[in-house]
């Protein structure tokens, strides 16, 4: 029997068919139409409950980026930036809607998969190979954050000489942390049991969030750029070089910098290729279910970006630095706990950002093949390896990143969820001048925009031998 569309005086064809049947049956929650064979994931049915999927997916949208949040707020002023802020994150959730759709239209949820679906195999070549790039860049990045900050935390504690001892190198407690906290959670077989940890690591930045509004009120606005008005053997009432006299808070500004910082909000809620391997393990999935999953999580982090972000601006105003800590003083407990519970969220974070690499590595490789916990584990310990020789044998790679976050983060948040879109959902269902088709059109030329700015800056800067503040 042939599903009718009203509209039309003929069949569908089967992608149509099977567009509808996601349409009205999967999400929907009813049973497909009389005589019609529903679209079948070719995915197990997953059993991670819903707070655990918002957990992991959210631990993936939480960056290091959040650090310089503050920073971007001083070059754009509370008002546009927050309003900036709310543009990008509803702009990520409509992403992922043309990525849950272009899923429930060909049952698929691979992110691999929809780009073999749409432009053969070389589609699916591209899509793992900038997966692999974008999340390789955001391992390392906070495999760097562990190298620099992780040993000035263990000699504060311990009162210990700032040269420190050789068992105390940042290469070598990477390799520590890779081994014996990295490694055995990305082993784990499903992303879903890592629910817990990524619970903890956002524990962390909530505790880092309350931290900066306590600092807020416990230091007012008498704060120097390398020191704190307590620390200061000047009296506090006294103005003192280095700090920020007008205490003003700038509702709008526009400057130089700001075209930095923009770039570094517009890649804060890059999680798509999380996004479908949490899919894929959702219980009771649905595009209904996964689309709240997504919904819940950005709304969460727009609210701890924005929270972070104006109370670290209106503590130290135009003086606030790229990297928020650097600005509090490094004998405060608090803040030695503090960046003791970044340095744990930004760990347990590694192993979520591993899943995909490793299934996008899968699904180029070994297409078809069953689990094997050998090429499992082979895969996870590869990666480490190499990401662990980037980290300890290049000195700065915030240059690598750039280019990659300026090529690989617009793609994956605005070009090929549109270009899928377009490609998979068929024409007899949205035709191509259909609003839908357009509004997806519009959103890729807008990441084709945004790459083209990001890089422009990026030549730029290199030319004029001015760095960049690094981003997600």
């Amino acid at each position: 029997m042939e599903l009718q569309d009203p509209k039309m005086n003929g069949a569908l064809p089967s992608d149509a068919v099977g567009y509808r049947q996601e349409r009205e049956g999967f999400l929907a929650g009813r049973g497909p139409a009389p005589g019609s064979k529903p679209v079948q994931f070719m995915d197990f049915e997953g059993k991670t409950s819903f707070g655990m999927s918002v957990f992991n997916l959210s631990n993936a949208i939480m960056g290091s980026g959040i650090l310089g949040l503050a920073y971007a707020m001083a070059h754009t002023g509370v008002i546009f930036f927050l309003a900036l802020l709310l543009c990008i994150a509803l702009l990520s959730s409509y992403s992922i809607h043309l990525l849950l759709t272009c899923a429930g239209t060909v049952g698929i949820r691979a992110y691999e998969q929809l780009g073999q679906r749409a432009f053969g195999p070389a589609g699916k070549v591209v899509v793992a190979a900038v997966i692999c790039l974008h999340n390789v860049g955001a391992m390392s990045s906070y495999l760097f954050i562990i190298k620099s900050e992780l040993p000035l935390v263990i000699r504060t504690f311990l009162y210990m000489d700032p040269e420190g001892d050789w068992f105390l190198t940042g290469n070598l407690l990477i390799i520590i942390v890779s081994v014996f906290i990295i490694l055995p959670l990305a082993l784990m077989k499903h992303l879903g049991y890592l629910g817990y940890t990524s619970g903890l690591s956002l524990t962390c930045m909530l505790f880092f969030l309350v931290s900066v509004i306590y600092k807020k009120f416990q230091l007012g606005c008498a704060i120097g750029r390398n020191e704190t008005a307590m620390e200061s053997e000047a009296p506090v009432g006294l103005p003192s070089q280095g700090l920020n006299s007008s205490c003003e808070a700038q509702m709008f500004t526009v400057d130089s910098q700001m075209s930095y910082t923009v770039p570094i909000m517009a890649f804060a809620f890059v999680c798509h290729p999380e996004v479908l391997p949490i899919y894929t393990e959702l219980c009771r999935p649905s595009q209904r279910r996964m689309q709240a999953v997504a919904n819940v999580s950005i709304g969460s982090m727009f609210c701890m970006y924005g929270l972070t972000a104006t109370f670290g601006y209106l503590t130290f105003y135009s003086s606030v630095e790229a990297e928020m800590l650097h600005m509090y003083s490094k004998k405060d407990p608090l803040i030695l706990c503090v960046r003791l519970a970044v340095l744990l969220a930004v760990t347990l974070t590694v192993p979520v950002v591993l899943f995909p690499i490793r299934r996008a590595l899968q699904q180029l490789l070994f297409p078809g093949k069953a689990f094997s916990w050998l090429r499992h584990v082979a895969i996870a310990l590869i990666l480490l390896v190499l990401v662990n020789v980037l980290v300890i044998c290049v000195p700065t790679i915030r240059d690598i990143f750039g280019v990659i976050g300026s090529t690989s983060a617009p793609s994956l948040i605005f070009i090929l969820p549109s270009i899928f879109y377009l490609r998979i959902v068929p024409s007899e269902v949205e035709p191509f001048l259909s609003w839908p088709k357009i509004q997806a059109l519009c959103f890729g030329v807008l990441g084709v925009i945004f790459m083209a700015v990001s890089l422009g800056f990026m030549f730029a800067n290199w030319a004029t031998g001015q760095s960049r503040m690094s981003g997600h």
